[in-house]
């Protein structure tokens, strides 16, 4: 397969010119600002592209998501250390194809690209979307064969990237003008892909856009010709046919396909929504005239399917808070049954897909007011109190972030959380939480967590249907209300007790904001995890080892601990701020693009006015923020959620504009800056990888490694300065 696109591509030469540059040595490359901009601009763009494309068609890489980043970086640092070798053009275009083929083409068995995580980690210890089948050697070797050619695949697009933008850097007449440029096209790119995000391009696009560009960095016009060719092949592999009754679309958090369903008389009845090749949730039309139309289209009583039950136990003419509001179902229900009603949903185009197709059409209701945020987001900032705050059913069991290991519900389903939805309730409010539960153990830690909360357990029930989508719930309220409404509807206390949910006896750890990871059986990194990170390390050894360069002189301490310490500040910096502004794409996107900003300010300073910078009083200030980040009890944080978040804001900042400034005064006088660079992005490979210790440990305790990291940095640039005294004496 790569070898018929290699021929294709290697018989386009002329006179014997080899394609693309494969093996010129000889080209040379002067200082280009456009240059440089293009290819950190495409590094940037094309390393978001493949974290979002990869992570829906395979599902390894959504539940390991900074795995995309890690492999990205890795063949960006192996482009820098390969700098002085021949651009590797033709190998990146070749992977980039090849990957579409392996994922895309139909003789590959899409079952087993779902279950590749599966196989890769046999994690009963963690949720994911499928049944747990036990280990198995044959198919985690099986499994760990397809994942090392996928990560090759993806490694090898980002080598000539990596290659150019070093040899700008080494050309370059001053090394902090050239990572100023570098950080400028970096910041370009990321909102030009908050861009993309926002007017739901599909990927086709993207990656077009990725080619395209790669077009640009030719030399030749008939190898720019040449390379733009390859957007034919790839539009055909990543187009989706679509009717009028079948389409997918692209929102800012996911892939999403939607198919209108008919009964059999042809009546319109709702549809079926998947997010990211996964059933997620049906569009149903659950009002009175449709279902006495067509009494056999729901086989339980209506009152008893689970987007009527919450209404049972709340008073009458309730003032509703539904979280994750999706198409409207919960809404309907709510409409029905004469609510006042604030639904709050996260996603743009599901919420959109709601209001125009949802046969009842509820949000076009006067009593409905729909708000786009994130869940906490709307829980913080709300005055309001109600008589039922319904949890719809938003557990996001293959939606992560695009930037860390988080997935986007992860702060939904804390004690805190529960804590602030608790204290909107009515004196005699309900909260209704619907979840589907996989595992035994996820049963236990929401009941654990409820029974903390209000003091008292919830009752637990589940609630199926054959038309709708069925869920496990939980009921609990901080007065008797639950209580009266089961003495007061008989038939609703014996289906309760019909239904009720066995736990089991094993406690696990509840979820905190500190530690969100809900889909985790307990504080312990899962076998998928070690699976994948063994074969990144390997793959990572087995690179470093083909580089002579690296074999006589191992990368430099300092960049290398400087790339993994500001990896997990950078992770620290998006956790911290979701919980006050959201877990929203406009959130992440806006704190890595200021991340980038401070670098680019940190960096400016330097070059213009950094004779009497020190970097020992540097280092000083850097540890000293990190120190009082992590010392900051939030009972001190101000109550304003906005306010909150904007403190936290400005004391991360502090972290982030030092160890701007030390890597740029260090950057200054590195003889090789493309080496720096390439050890600074295999430590934020190594710092990826230590962002799993918050599995054990909590996300505010990788500040404390944070700290050792940026200690090791400064250790080993001070050991070298006094072994520089040494010889110059």
């Amino acid at each position: 397969m790569l070898a018929g696109i290699r021929l294709f591509l290697t018989r386009a030469n002329r006179r014997g010119q080899p394609f693309l540059l494969e093996s010129s040595l000889e080209q040379h490359h002067t200082w280009s600002v456009p240059k440089l901009l293009l290819a950190s601009f495409l590094t940037l763009f094309a390393e978001l592209a493949f974290i979002r494309w990869i992570a829906v068609e395979v599902r390894i890489f959504a539940y390991f998501k900074n795995l995309a980043l890690l492999l990205c970086f890795l063949g960006f640092g192996l482009g820098c250390a390969l700098s002085k070798k021949p651009l590797r053009w033709l190998v990146a275009i070749e992977s980039l194809l090849g990957l579409l083929l392996v994922i895309r083409l139909p003789w590959v068995s899409p079952r087993f690209l779902e279950v590749l995580s599966q196989s890769l980690g046999g994690a009963s210890d963690v949720a994911i979307w499928g049944t747990y089948s036990g280990w198995n050697w044959g198919n985690f070797l099986m499994a760990a064969l397809l994942a090392g050619c996928l990560f090759l695949l993806l490694l090898y697009v980002f080598v000539p990237l990596g290659q150019v933008v070093s040899r700008y850097m080494d050309s370059a007449p001053s090394s902090l003008s050239a990572y100023s440029w570098n950080l400028l096209g970096s910041l370009i790119g990321i909102l030009a892909f908050l861009g993309v995000g926002r007017l739901m391009l599909p990927p086709w696009l993207w990656l077009g856009a990725v080619l395209v560009g790669f077009a640009f960095m030719q030399s030749t016009r008939r190898d720019m010709a040449l390379v733009l060719s390859s957007v034919i092949p790839l539009g055909l592999l990543l187009h989706d046919p679509s009717t009028r009754d079948h389409y997918s679309f692209w929102t800012p958090y996911q892939q999403i396909e939607y198919q209108r369903l008919y009964m059999p008389d042809g009546e319109f009845r709702g549809g079926a929504i998947q997010v990211n090749h996964t059933g997620y949730q049906w569009v149903a039309n659950l009002s009175p005239d449709f279902l006495a139309r067509h009494p056999k289209a729901m086989k339980e009583p209506a009152d008893e399917n689970p987007y009527n039950l919450p209404f049972r136990f709340a008073k009458r003419l309730p003032k509703v808070l539904i979280v994750g509001s999706g198409t409207g179902n919960d809404v309907a229900g709510a409409v029905r049954h004469n609510s006042t009603v604030d639904a709050v949903e996260i996603d743009p185009a599901i919420l959109a897909l709601g209001k125009r197709d949802h046969p009842e059409h509820p949000y076009a209701s006067p009593s409905v007011v729909a708000t786009l945020t994130d869940a906490r987001a709307f829980l913080k900032r709300t005055s309001e109190h109600y008589d039922l705050i319904l949890f719809g059913l938003l557990d996001s069991h293959t939606q992560l972030s695009d930037y860390s290991n988080m997935r986007i519900d992860n702060f939904v389903y804390t004690e805190e959380s529960f804590e602030e939805a608790k204290a909107h309730l009515a004196p005699d409010g309900v909260l209704f939480v619907k979840f589907q539960v996989n595992y035994p153990w996820m049963s236990r830690r929401l009941v654990d967590m409820l029974h903390h909360t209000f003091g008292k357990a919830p009752l637990v029930f589940k609630a199926v249907s054959n038309y709708t989508v069925g869920a496990t719930c939980f009921v609990i309220s901080p007065s008797s209300r639950v209580e009266e409404a089961l003495a007061s509807d008989v038939r609703l206390a014996q289906f309760v007790q019909q239904k009720a949910v066995t736990l089991q006896e094993k406690a696990v750890p509840r979820t905190t904001d500190d530690w969100p990871y809900l889909y985790q059986e307990g504080r312990w990194i899962p076998r998928m995890y070690f699976g994948v990170g063994v074969i990144v390390i390997l793959i990572a050894i087995g690179l470093y080892l083909q580089i002579p360069e690296a074999r006589r002189q191992p990368p430099s301490l300092f960049f290398f601990s400087m790339g993994a310490g500001f990896l997990l500040l950078e992770t620290q910096v998006i956790s911290r701020l979701a919980l006050y502004f959201g877990t929203t794409w406009q959130v992440n996107g806006f704190v890595i693009a200021s991340l980038l900003m401070t670098l680019l300010i940190a960096n400016v300073l330097v070059e213009y006015g950094s004779r009497l910078l020190r970097r020992g009083w540097l280092l000083f200030l850097l540890l000293a923020g990190l120190l009082a980040a992590y010392l900051l009890p939030t009972s001190m944080l101000p109550q304003n959620p906005t306010l909150a978040g904007t403190v936290l804001a400005l004391m991360f900042s502090v972290p982030v504009f030092f160890a701007g400034m030390l890597f740029s005064l260090e950057f200054r006088k590195t003889p090789s800056p493309s080496s720096a660079l390439g050890a600074n992005i295999l430590g934020a490979v190594a710092g990826g990888l230590l962002e799993n210790l918050s599995l054990l440990t909590g996300m505010r305790a990788l500040l404390l490694v944070t700290i050792a990291l940026y200690c090791l940095a400064g250790l080993a640039f001070f050991t070298q300065e006094k072994v520089l005294v040494r010889v110059q004496a």
